[in-house]
C-alpha cells in the first residue's frame, strides 16, 4: 500500500525526522487559509498522488505571494497530472500540499528498503539528490551508498555516521543526519514499510539535513496490524480492476498485454506469463486466485479480467492441489455464461478431480479450448488471439 507524501511526513514527524511545515488542502480556500497559518514569504505548492516525477509534469511550484498560492492551487487541483511514473493516462489531483519554503544549501538521495537477496533492511544514499535513482545507478553506480542492517542489532548510530560521512556531510549536520537517519529506520521497522524514500533529502543553510520530500510503502499483508495506517489508503489512486480484486481477496496486478491470466499461486501465474511472452504474446495481468478459491472467487477474478477492454483472450492455468478443478472449471463456467464471453478462452487444468473438472468444460457447449500443458497452453491461446485479430 502506498501513501501521500504528506501522510508519509505525518508519520516521520512522530519518530522525530525533520520534515518542513505545511498542511493538506482540498480547494483553493484551504490553500490560501493553510500559507497564511505558516507565514514566511516563500511557499511551495505540492500536487498529492501516488507518483513520482510531480515536478516535471507542472505538479510541484515554489510561489512567494499569497495571490500566487492560490493562483497555484487552482491550476493544480483537479489537473490530470502526467509524469513518467504514471503512464500516458496521467492522474487527477484531489488534493494539494502547502510547504513552507526550504533554504536549500545541497540536495541528496536516502533511500530505505527491503533488499531481499540480501535478506535485509539496506539503506541507500547519495549525492545525487532530485534525480531519479535508477539513473543514477545507470550512468553514475559509484556515487551509490549501500549499507545493509543486521536485524539483530538494527541501525546503529555508526551506522548513520557512515552514510553521514559518505555523502560528505561534516560538523552539526552530522549529527542532524544521524537522528534523521535513526528516525526514519524506526519508522520502517515499527510500521512494516517495504519502502520510504526521501529525494531529495536536503542540507539547510544553518546546517540541518531535512526530509523535503517523502515516500512510504507498506507491506499489505501486515497491515492488519497497523489500522492507523491502513486508514490512510487513497482508493482514489488505486486501478478500479485491482481495488475489487483486492475485496474478493484476489492478487490482481493490470498489465499492458492482451491476454488475461488466471492462475492458481504466484510462482505459477509468473511462470504462465513467462511462457506467453516465450510464444509471441504479451500478458493483460497478474491473478493469483490463491490456493482456497471457491466457485465465486473465480467467477468474480473471470469478470475482473473480462473488465479490461484490452484483453482479447484468456487462459486458465491451474494445478489443482488445494484447488480442486472442478471447482474452476464450475467457476469458469458460470462466468463466461454470465458475461457473454466474446474472445478466446484456454483452459490447462492439472492436478485433483482433474478429469471431472475437464467433464465440466467438455460438457458445457461454451467454446471453450482444452489444453494438455502449459506450454500447450500458451501456444494455443496465441495463435486464437493473432487469428482473432486477423479476422477483425
Amino acid at each position: 500500500m502506498n501513501i501521500h507524501e504528506y501522510q508519509a511526513k505525518g508519520l516521520l514527524a512522530k519518530y522525530g525526522v525533520a520534515v518542513p511545515r505545511g498542511g493538506v488542502a482540498y480547494t483553493v480556500e484551504e490553500a490560501e487559509s493553510t500559507a497564511k497559518d505558516l507565514g514566511g514569504s516563500v511557499w511551495v505548492v505540492k500536487a498529492q498522488i501516488h507518483a513520482g516525477g510531480r515536478g516535471k509534469g507542472g505538479g510541484v511550484k515554489v510561489v512567494k505571494s499569497i495571490a500566487e498560492v492560490k493562483e497555484a492551487a487552482d491550476q493544480i487541483l483537479g489537473m490530470t497530472l502526467i509524469t513518467p511514473q504514471t503512464g500516458p493516462a496521467g492522474k487527477q489531483v484531489r488534493c494539494i500540499y502547502i510547504e513552507e519554503g526550504c533554504d536549500i544549501a545541497r540536495e541528496l538521495y536516502l533511500g530505505m528498503l527491503v533488499d531481499r537477496a540480501a535478506g535485509r533492511i539496506t539503506v541507500m544514499a547519495s549525492t545525487e539528490g532530485g534525480m531519479e535513482i535508477e539513473e543514477v545507478a545507470e550512468h553514475s553506480p559509484e556515487k551509490i551508498l549501500k549499507i545493509s542492517i543486521d536485524p539483530a542489532i538494527g541501525l546503529q548510530p555508526f551506522h548513520a555516521r557512515q552514510v553521514a560521512f559518505g555523502l560528505g556531510l561534516e560538523g552539526k549536520q552530522v549529527s542532524s543526519a544521524v537522528k534523521l537517519l535513526l528516525g526514519v529506520y524506526s519508522a520502517f521497522n515499527d510500521s512494516d514499510a517495504s519502502l520510504i524514500e526521501i529525494n531529495p533529502l536536503v542540507v539547510t543553510g544553518n546546517g540541518v539535513v531535512i526530509a523535503l520530500d517523502a515516500k512510504m510503502n507498506f507491506d499489505d499483508n501486515a497491515l492488519f496490524r497497523h489500522k492507523d495506517i491502513a486508514e490512510m489508503r487513497d482508493e482514489n489512486e488505486e486501478d478500479p480492476s485491482e481495488l475489487e480484486a483486492s475485496r474478493h481477496e484476489l492478487n490482481y496486478i493490470k498489465l499492458d498485454g492482451a491476454i488475461g491470466c488466471m492462475v492458481n499461486g504466484a510462482g505459477l501465474a509468473m511462470a504462465t506469463m513467462d511462457i506467453i511472452n516465450l510464444y509471441g504474446g504479451e500478458p493483460a495481468n497478474f491473478l493469483d486466485v490463491g490456493g482456497g478459491a471457491d466457485k465465486e472467487r473465480v467467477t468474480t477474478a473471470f469478470k475482473i479480467i473480462l473488465s479490461d477492454d484490452n484483453v482479447q483472450g484468456i487462459l486458465v492455468n491451474i494445478f489443482g492441489g488445494i484447488m480442486r478443478c472442478d471447482v474452476i472449471a464450475e467457476g469458469v463456467v458460470a462466468a463466461a455464461r454470465e458475461v457473454d464471453l466474446n474472445v478466446p478462452l484456454v483452459v490447462r487444468l492439472e492436478g485433483t478431480n482433474v478429469e471431472l473438472g475437464k467433464k465440466i468444460l467438455a460438457e458445457s457447449g461454451l467454446a471453450i479450448v482444452s489444453a494438455e500443458n502449459l506450454a500447450d497452453a500458451a501456444e494455443k491461446v496465441v495463435k486464437a488471439v493473432k487469428e482473432s485479430k486477423g479476422g477483425g
